[in-house]
């Protein structure tokens, strides 16, 4: 199934789960925001939460630093 991740295209298996997406960016699940079709996916629900064809993904990473 194809799925738009930060505006690109891109295919997983039928049964992908927002936390396999996560996975597979290789990013930190603690640190990162998921919204999904423009509604925020709280992270207790990554793991149960299943793309499905079409779904537009928006990825943020939280970075530290400061000045």
């Amino acid at each position: 199934m194809t799925v738009q991740v930060n505006g690109e295209s891109r295919v997983f298996r039928e049964g992908t789960t927002v936390a396999d997406l996560i996975d597979e960016m290789g990013v930190v699940q603690g640190r990162v925001a998921v919204e999904l079709n423009e509604k925020v996916v709280p992270r207790a629900e990554h793991g149960q939460t299943i793309l499905s064809e079409g779904d537009r993904v928006e990825v943020v990473s939280f970075m530290g630093g400061g000045v």
